[in-house]
């Protein structure tokens, strides 16, 4: 993970072998200096040795959080930037990775230009742009669902009771890929 004098050296955090193999070369093509993990132990591992400056870490990696990295890298290197992505994304996850301190989150598929620019992007920008819809009903129902969920620490049959339903339809509702929505105008 050596960087060149002016290469920032980043770290890519993702279970799946073809998006890392994919995302690693766009990324190293936009003056990276990629190094790939697909566990959270070898991203520690190599982190360990050369703390990187960037980090682009998905939130699922096999099962495990990828949020608990953040505060392992944020040790190693207070100054580094990271990037949470996503294919479940959710407001409380994002809420959770930013409070951790993650500079930026991302629903997947997000390409190697929308990487870069979340990692140049000042957290917290005043710039955003918001939404003049509102959000649907599926896509508040599975916002609702993930915050009662994490609140439960992921416990589906407590998650269940407390939202009155069977389990196992939170469990159909939980399998579905969430309702996409858009920040744009």
């Amino acid at each position: 993970m050596t960087a060149v004098a002016d290469q920032p050296s980043l770290l890519l955090v993702d279970d799946d072998p073809v998006f890392c193999r994919v995302l690693s070369l766009a990324l190293g093509r936009r003056g990276f200096a990629v190094a790939v993990a697909r566990d959270g132990e070898r991203a520690l591992y190599q982190a360990r040795a050369e703390p990187p400056d960037c980090a682009v870490v998905d939130l699922n990696l096999d099962g495990d959080s990828g949020l608990r990295l953040i505060p392992s890298l944020l040790a190693l290197n207070p100054a580094i930037r990271i990037v949470v992505l996503t294919g479940y994304a959710s407001l409380a996850t994002a809420v959770d990775a930013i409070k951790l301190g993650a500079i930026n989150y991302l629903a997947k598929p997000a390409d190697a230009d929308e990487v870069v620019a979340a990692l140049a992007a000042t957290p917290g920008e005043a710039s955003a742009p918001i939404s003049r819809r509102p959000l649907s009903v599926n896509r508040l129902e599975w916002e609702h669902i993930q915050r009662v969920l994490r609140d439960n620490g992921g416990n589906i049959s407590a998650t269940a009771r407390q939202l009155g339903m069977h389990r196992r339809t939170l469990q159909r509702k939980l399998a579905k890929r969430p309702v996409k929505f858009s920040i744009e105008s």
